[in-house]
């Protein structure tokens, strides 16, 4: 110690030598289709690395986590992977390599050698346990491993899929177990005993089936009295909007809020019609998921799921009934037969890429029946159209014309004048201030948080004395009844802490003038920017368009952001476009 001090005279400052522990960054994944607890699968995730880098000195300072994303899709889409890439060209990371604990759950298919290329280029190490260390990315061995752990992680999501789906299928088809998803409208979900899996009836799980809801279950009778006596899907529609009977999106609001339910729709009718479940068989697989690239010039991208009909004859029906009927299968056959009569068939078609470029999509809504308005190539030009009679009952009594339509360059040309004023130099603070003064006052949350914290931690504190009480003999029966009572109470305290951290929080001026700034500069180029750009722009300021017919004016509405705080709308109410 002496020596040292001699070494250095008293004012000089010894520089801190860094830590010689190898700093990694730690990467899991889980999802649904894996069946597991989420916390439970990070722990021994985080076991493996952990046992493959401790041996050589290194210390996990960084964890990324995705939950609930596939297997299949690639790490630029995954929030905790894409996280993971941004911050490997941070000059200034906090770590020195990357450890994963399982190859197959990181890497799906030809993903490894998608991603390495990034690890190689920044110098950046990257761990798995099967290969017992750092990956060569030079080592024809090592590359064949992880390609090899690519398709088994494939294949094994292959076989995951194909093992559920026939499980459901002879389920559905022997038992008639209703398998999930919402009653159909005429209908209502009924208990229908314990899970016959011990495992999942130890949790609490039950099983579910269809009865005939009091309300709606008439109404469904109704459909199909009128349609087998001749009446067209239209005037059945008409007739129960006349008498007020609501909608089925009128009737569930709580999951159907995308919906107006306004009015009975013909596709709304013609469903019930087509549901074979309303003759009491459990009927599964009507759906099916596929998977489409997301841009054929990149398949690096991934897929993307889209829902889509199966033919009829790929349909599972239970061989017995499953369910009271509201209609016998005699009835439904014939409702078929009618409905592929000439003037009752839906029109199918194909799905298609748009040919065309709509900037203003999904922003333009109707200022009759306030749907939204659907994009219409026109004469050389895109139109915004809303045919709201031609699908819905007219018996509500709104004034709305067989058609209506507002062309896209009317709105556009004065839409990007009115953004370019607003978010002017000269005008910049009052836009601020409009903006800031539009939130209104936001309901307080502060006591209703510290309620739910308290009950969090008193059902904590319950569930350690119950568990104290199993481990010394208490009856187990009783023990799980008081802890079933205890966990329902824990998630609906877990579910008030969510909706109160949900609830949009009053920005104050700076914080506005901070997302005025980013936005500002996108603005300036509105001008010269292509069609896909502006798109994008309006899209990020939360434009909504409302266009009302009969003044020929279109109300033009920016919210900040998808909480709604903070709103901006057209000084004159307005843009005042020609109309067509």
């Amino acid at each position: 110690m002496a020596a040292a001090e001699a070494s250095n005279p008293p004012g000089d400052e010894v520089a801190p030598q860094r830590s010689t522990r190898l700093r990694f960054a730690f990467y899991g994944r889980v999802s649904t289709e894996d069946q597991q607890d989420p916390e439970a699968s990070r722990h021994w995730q985080l076991t493996r690395a952990r046992s493959l880098i401790d041996p050589h000195g290194g210390v996990i300072v960084a964890e990324y986590f995705d939950v609930g994303q596939s297997r299949s899709i690639p790490w630029q889409r995954r929030p905790q992977a894409n996280e993971l890439l941004v911050e490997l060209r941070n000059p200034g990371r906090a770590f020195d390599a990357v450890v994963i604990g399982e190859p197959q759950r990181a890497f799906y298919g030809n993903q490894y050698g998608l991603t390495i290329e990034l690890f190689k280029h920044f110098g950046i190490p990257l761990w798995v346990p099967e290969i017992g260390g750092a990956i060569d990315p030079a080592n024809e061995a090592h590359e064949l491993i992880m390609s090899v752990f690519g398709g088994i992680s494939k294949g094994e999501r292959n076989r995951i899929k194909i093992r559920v789906r026939t499980a459901m299928a002879s389920i559905a088809q022997m038992e008639g177990r209703f398998l999930g998803g919402r009653p159909p409208y005429g209908y209502r979900l009924a208990d229908a005993g314990p899970h016959p899996n011990p495992g999942k009836a130890a949790e609490g799980r039950r099983l579910h089936k269809l009865e005939p809801d009091p309300i709606t279950a008439d109404v469904v009778r109704r459909i199909f009295e009128e349609f087998l006596g001749r009446k067209g899907i239209y005037t059945v529609a008409e007739g129960l909007t006349r008498d007020g009977i609501p909608s089925p999106s009128a009737y569930d609001r709580k999951r159907n809020r995308h919906r107006s339910g306004i009015g009975w729709s013909k596709s709304a009718v013609r469903a019930i019609l087509q549901n074979p479940r309303y003759t009491g068989r459990q009927v599964w697989n009507k759906q099916r998921k596929d998977e489409v690239l997301i841009d054929i010039d990149d398949v690096a991208l991934g897929h993307t799921t889209k829902m889509r009909w199966n033919d009829t004859d790929q349909w599972i029906w239970s061989d017995k009934p499953a369910h009271e009927p509201l209609i016998d299968t005699d009835d439904f056959e014939f409702a078929q037969a009618l409905l592929a009569a000439k003037g009752n068939r839906a029109v199918v078609r194909e799905p298609r890429r748009a040919s065309h470029p709509y900037v203003l999509r999904s922003l333009c809504h109707c200022g009759l029946c306030h749907r939204r308005m659907q994009g219409n190539w026109t004469n050389d030009a895109p139109y915004y159209r809303c045919r709201y009679p031609q699908e819905y009952a007219l018996a509500n009594g709104i004034d709305h014309p067989k058609s209506v339509y507002v062309r896209e360059d009317e709105i556009l040309e004065v839409l990007d004048e009115w953004l370019g004023g607003a978010f002017s130099p000269e005008r910049l603070d009052e836009t601020i201030t409009i903006l800031e003064r539009s939130q209104g006052e936001l309901p307080g949350q502060e006591a209703a948080e510290i309620v739910a914290r308290q009950t969090l931690a008193d059902c904590d504190r319950k569930l350690e004395r119950h568990r104290a009480a199993l481990e010394a003999g208490t009856d187990p029966k009783i023990v799980k009844q008081w802890i079933d009572e205890v966990n329902a109470q824990r998630a609906a305290a877990q579910a008030q802490l969510q909706a109160i951290d949900d609830r949009p929080r009053r920005l104050s001026k700076e914080e506005i003038a901070t997302m005025i700034d980013a936005l500002a500069d996108q603005i300036g180029g509105l001008r010269f920017a292509t069609p896909k750009r502006k798109a994008e722009i309006y899209g990020n300021l939360g434009l909504k368009l409302t266009y009302k017919p009969h003044e020929r004016i279109v109300r033009a509405e920016m919210i900040l952001n998808a909480h709604g705080m903070g709103k901006l709308s057209c000084p004159r109410g307005d843009l005042n476009p020609h109309a067509p």
